[in-house]
């Protein structure tokens, strides 16, 4: 019988699971080098959506300790977004880089990770060769495709009509619904203004967001002004939330997620 991929990537959720990480890796603290390493893994514990780096112990640069317990739900969600990292789902030693600090890291009993030592991403700064990393670790499974193309696309928030445009950028990503990127001569900026709202993705770069006064305010689209190299097709493009307005398609509606999921 023919397996979706899509799907059976969510069925290996609850294992732990690891890849190996090819990439000169080094993590660094207040400018300080904790980790220098060119045999990283990266590991998903059950549940976890993104992975985290983890070193090899004989290549940390710092002394980890015993770090105190955070107290976790219990049970655990079934599936754990970036974050958290002092929640665990698998056993192992929490660590922390002073006797009794927060934890910083996790050793799991694991045997299959003897001897790796998982860091929390949040709590240093990253580079891959001489590349910083933002957001969280790359996910080696996951990827972004940036497509010039023809379609019709129509954004409108109740009965106003925000966006038209017949020349947007597709951007197709792993596990994620597409996302129509639109010139801004195709868009009414004159109904947005901006937000102080910003986030950052590890694979597009950190994005700026506009707000609408209409219908309540909220944040209803986004674009990246200085993107990472991968998404440099949408430099400056503006993309509308599917989940907040209705974005149409060649006449069809967008989803706010992937079919299937």
């Amino acid at each position: 019988m023919a397996v979706n991929l899509w799907q059976s990537a969510f069925e290996t959720l609850p294992e732990l699971r690891f890849a190996p990480c090819e990439k000169r890796l080094r993590a660094f603290r207040d400018g300080d080098p904790v980790a220098d390493t060119t045999s990283a893994l990266l590991v998903w514990e059950p549940g976890r959506l993104v992975p985290e780096y983890a070193v090899p112990a004989a290549d940390l640069l710092v002394t980890l300790v015993p770090a105190r317990v955070a107290e976790q739900p219990d049970p655990l969600p079934e599936v754990l977004v970036p974050g958290n990292f002092a929640w665990h789902s698998s056993p192992g030693t929490r660590l922390a880089l002073e006797e009794g600090g927060p934890e910083v890291a996790f050793r799991p009993d694991d045997p299959t990770l003897a001897g790796r030592v998982v860091l929390d991403f949040s709590a240093f700064d990253w580079v891959e060769e001489e590349q910083a990393v933002l957001g969280h670790p790359h996910d080696p499974f996951q990827r972004i495709d940036c497509l010039e193309s023809s379609r019709h696309v129509v954004v409108r928030l109740g009965d106003t009509v925000l966006a038209e445009s017949t020349r947007p950028v597709a951007l197709f990503e792993t596990h994620l619904p597409p996302r129509w990127y639109l010139p801004r001569e195709d868009v009414r900026l004159d109904l947005l203004r901006a937000s102080s709202t910003h986030t950052v993705c590890a694979y597009k770069g950190v994005a700026s967001y506009l707000d609408s006064d209409l219908e309540g305010g909220s944040a209803i689209a986004w674009f990246y002004p200085d993107p990472l190299h991968d998404a440099e097709p949408v430099r400056d493009l503006i993309c509308f939330w599917s989940e907040r307005c209705e974005v149409v398609v060649d006449g069809a509606p967008v989803a706010g997620r992937m079919p299937g999921i």
